[in-house]
């Protein structure tokens, strides 16, 4: 069987959904960079594999796939290793239900409005927009709290065992958690404080790590 090959950049938060759900499932795969802000936009040959020119995309065996939630879905099911979807109806629509919350809301919030206003600006020379910052927090807020509230048992978001959502949620908040604003808040909800000290540790999130985080000290 082929090795699945990932179109897109490390850098990514939805390049590295995918690319947990795969460290997570044990599965080997390749990463081949593609650089949608590149003069020009995406190389054409990309665009074949993903008509509106966003990332991820993916390969495996012939099979095209593109959309974050999508490959991560068929990559848990395609693939042996542990189930990252609860079979019981009621916790896989919570589960469905986080994911939803993180497209809709906590990624424009949390990641465009917060994390590069505050870090990715300054790192390019811009100035951050403090007013569009300020107005950015408690939709963020809103965001943790209904994660919170929708929280099971620990250490992960749905009923005490690791799924999609964890892994959904993920990268969002690694950037979130780079600025001083989403650390004083996520301290406001201890039970995604847990939820964040166990994601942390876990191996997957260091396979994947993002050119964006600060270097490990030694």
């Amino acid at each position: 069987m082929a090795e699945p090959v990932l179109y897109g950049a490390a850098y990514s938060v939805y390049v590295r959904i995918a690319r947990l759900v795969l460290a997570e499932k044990g599965v080997g795969y390749r990463l081949e960079e593609v650089d949608i802000f590149a003069a020009g936009g995406p190389p054409t040959d990309y665009l074949a594999r993903q008509p509106f020119a966003r990332i991820p995309a993916f390969e495996h065996d012939g099979f095209r796939l593109y959309e974050a939630g999508a490959i991560a879905r068929y990559v848990d099911e395609a693939f042996p290793g542990p189930a990252l979807q609860p079979k019981e109806p009621r916790v896989r629509a919570r589960m469905n239900q986080a994911i939803s919350i993180l497209d809709s809301y906590a990624y424009r919030s949390l990641v465009w409005e917060v994390f590069v206003e505050r870090v990715r600006k300054p790192q390019q020379g811009s100035a951050s927009d403090e007013a569009a910052i300020a107005a950015a927090l408690p939709r963020a807020r809103t965001c943790l709290r209904a994660l919170a509230d929708l929280a099971g048992p620990a250490p992960y978001l749905v009923d005490g065992r690791l799924s999609l959502a964890d892994l959904h949620a993920a990268p969002i908040f690694v950037y979130f958690l780079m600025t001083p604003e989403g650390r004083a808040m996520l301290a406001e909800f201890p039970r995604l404080d847990a939820w964040w000290a166990a994601m942390a540790a876990r191996p997957s999130l260091a396979a994947t790590r993002s050119p964006l985080e600060a270097p490990v000290q030694a």
